[in-house]
């Protein structure tokens, strides 16, 4: 599948769908010191090629951020305590440079996916959210299509920059066998 960039928009952050996690998994948050930690799982879904790129844009992101992180950053674990998901209720500068709420980093390591981790660590974030933000927007591609459509799910919808934008949702009604453009 062709990967093209989009972007998604939730623009009011109430009745947010409410999911819990299945036995045995558990929600905390991070803790400073646990950067090798969201670095490693990042790395095991492919979004850095290594533990250095990662940790590398962990500290020029969150770097000077580590008591918000400790707020907003989530991380699924097994019974074990072995963290097997992390996500981030973080925020940006979006349209007019206005702030919105934004949903950030999502990533459940792949010996772990198809566990229904998924949902409850999106409506934590999304919680978090909606304590300080109205809105708000991620950042995902095609080739997340899966992941694509749990959001759609949650009320986000396409948000188009530029056409290239409407080719990548298009191609996503196909896949997704269902109409996402209005």
């Amino acid at each position: 599948m062709k990967r093209i960039p989009l972007t998604m928009i939730r623009t009011n952050l109430a009745d947010i769908p409410q999911y819990s996690f299945p036995e045995h998994y558990s929600i905390r948050t991070f803790k400073a010191g646990e950067e090798g930690i969201w670095a490693e799982t990042e790395v095991s879904v492919d979004e850095f090629k290594d533990k250095t790129a990662a940790l590398n844009h962990f500290a020029k992101e969150f770097g000077p951020h580590l008591d918000e992180m400790s707020l907003r950053c989530l991380f699924a674990e097994n019974e074990q305590g072995e963290v097997i998901g992390t996500t981030t209720a973080w925020y940006g500068e979006f349209q007019e440079n206005e702030t919105w709420g934004r949903i950030h980093w999502v990533a459940i390591k792949p010996e772990h996916q198809g566990k229904k981790l998924a949902k409850p660590l999106l409506s934590a974030a999304l919680n978090i959210l909606s304590r300080s933000h109205e809105k708000a927007y991620l950042t995902t591609q095609t080739t997340s299509y899966q992941a694509i459509n749990m959001y759609l799910n949650y009320g986000f919808e396409p948000f188009i920059k530029e056409p290239q934008c409407v080719e990548g949702w298009k191609l996503l009604e196909n896949v997704l066998n269902r109409k996402i453009l209005k």
